[in-house]
């Protein structure tokens, strides 16, 4: 049964199933539900869904930050008594799994990064903020979410696109404080240091945040494994659900304390 908590930080989240735990960790301006495609991962997990700050159900937007961001979840874990949990984190949600592994790396029993990046240029990233703040103040509006649908899926079927809007839900003053912390990440030291199974996933045709910065995390990261998912775009958990969760299941069977692997399958 899903349940809805909220963590003693105002954290609200979703908790369900059975078996190791899964954090699932959303992109910017999405909420928690948009997970929906991979609830079926209950039936092996003990999935914690969270909504990060000024992002869904979670009002609070003061004090925005990746770190925080990471905070709350590390929280949310240890007064759920977890010691130890799988991290996954798609966009946004990739840097903060990162951060969570910079925070509390003994908290990490491996990490799955989707369509994420460690590193945005800083003289970009002043250029790329004004752009985006333009565009924010209509965000909310059918016409633009539809947009940003396009923009960030690869196959432009309604359903797809109607999915998308349902779980973009950007809020004004903390897409744009989240933005701004997604423009301060700087890992490129970190990465080297991660020493759990680490799972880079890329989509072929992503848009929003390209391959290639996939393809460089990789590279830096001496545990990790990298696939790139065909025919995607930034949200491959969406338009290539069920190619996604057994990419997930197959690594996290090889890499956690289930018994055996599941069969290897052509997943990409």
């Amino acid at each position: 049964m899903i349940q809805s908590k909220f963590s003693k930080l105002g954290m609200p989240y979703l908790h369900f199933g059975v078996g190791e735990p899964l954090v699932l960790i959303h992109g910017l301006g999405e909420i928690k539900e948009g997970w929906v495609n991979q609830f079926e991962l209950a039936d092996q997990y003990e999935l914690f869904i969270p909504d990060l700050r000024g992002h869904g159900e979670h009002d609070l937007n003061k004090e925005i930050s990746i770190s925080h961001f990471a905070t709350d979840i590390i929280q949310m874990l240890t007064e759920n008594n977890i010691e130890i949990a799988n991290i996954m984190g798609l966009s946004m949600g990739g840097a903060v799994a990162q951060e969570i592994f910079r925070e509390a790396p003994n908290k990490c029993r491996s990490l799955i990064l989707a369509s994420t990046f460690h590193y945005f240029p800083k003289q970009l990233a002043p250029l790329f903020l004004k752009y985006r703040k333009k565009k924010v103040k209509k965000l909310a509006s059918h016409q633009t979410k539809q947009s940003a649908a396009e923009l960030a899926l690869y196959s432009w079927n309604q359903d797809g696109l109607d999915e998308f809007e349902d779980h973009f839900h950007p809020k004004q003053e903390s897409f744009i404080k989240s933005l701004q912390a997604c423009l301060n990440v700087n890992n490129l030291r970190l990465l080297r240091k991660i020493n759990v199974p680490t799972l880079v996933i890329g989509g072929q045709y992503d848009s929003v945040i390209p391959v290639w910065i996939q393809v460089w995390m990789h590279k830096l990261m001496p545990h990790s494994e990298f696939i790139i998912m065909r025919n995607t775009g930034h949200v491959a958990k969406l338009e290539a659900k069920d190619r996604f969760n057994i990419l997930v299941r197959d690594f996290l069977s090889r890499n956690g304390t289930l018994p055996e692997p599941l069969e290897k399958q052509n997943i990409i």
